[in-house]
């Protein structure tokens, strides 16, 4: 259970530093397509839930293979947590956003950092009390429906807040 409870706090370190990166990855590519499937292409809120969702998707797939057969809910914890933490980012933005009606870089950077946390808070206490475990299969499709979003909605998004980049207004 500790050398459990360590690796998730190695995993929201290596989402903090990855995540933060990867904010600045596709101008640093020169704009590559494929980068920009991975990375923020622009200053949306969809575009910036990428910065949680792919690292703790690679991090995740390690801890996976490393824990399985110790903690056979480790899988759907932590697609659990990848589900949360992702959306957690656009709730957070969106609610602190109404309430003061502008957005505050300082707020963005606590609702990162938050989102984080909490994402692998649940998968390390979903982990333990395998109360995920019947659910394995639906969570790990919809990490996987969310990734081909992720992959379709990046140079295609749809006419929605959510996809706005506001730097284009």
């Amino acid at each position: 259970m500790k050398k459990l409870r360590r690796y998730m706090v190695i995993g929201i370190i290596f989402v903090l530093i990855t995540g933060t990166l990867a904010h600045f990855v596709f101008r640093w590519s020169n704009n590559n397509k494929i980068v920009g499937l991975f990375t923020p292409i622009n200053e949306s809120i969809w575009e910036h839930m990428k910065l949680l969702f792919f690292p703790m998707l690679l991090y995740s797939i390690i801890l996976m293979f490393k824990f399985r057969n110790k903690y056979p809910c480790i899988i759907s914890a932590l697609c659990f947590g990848i589900i949360a933490g992702t959306a957690l980012i656009p709730i957070f933005y969106y609610t602190y956003t109404l309430v003061t009606s502008k957005d505050i870089f300082a707020i963005d950077i606590g609702i990162f950092i938050l989102s984080i946390a909490i994402a692998f808070w649940l998968s390390y206490k979903l982990t333990l009390s395998r109360r995920t475990e019947p659910y394995t299969t639906l969570l790990c499709t919809l990490v996987f429906i969310l990734f081909i979003c992720f992959m379709r909605f990046s140079y295609n998004p749809p006419n929605n807040i959510l996809f706005e980049d506001p730097m284009v207004k």
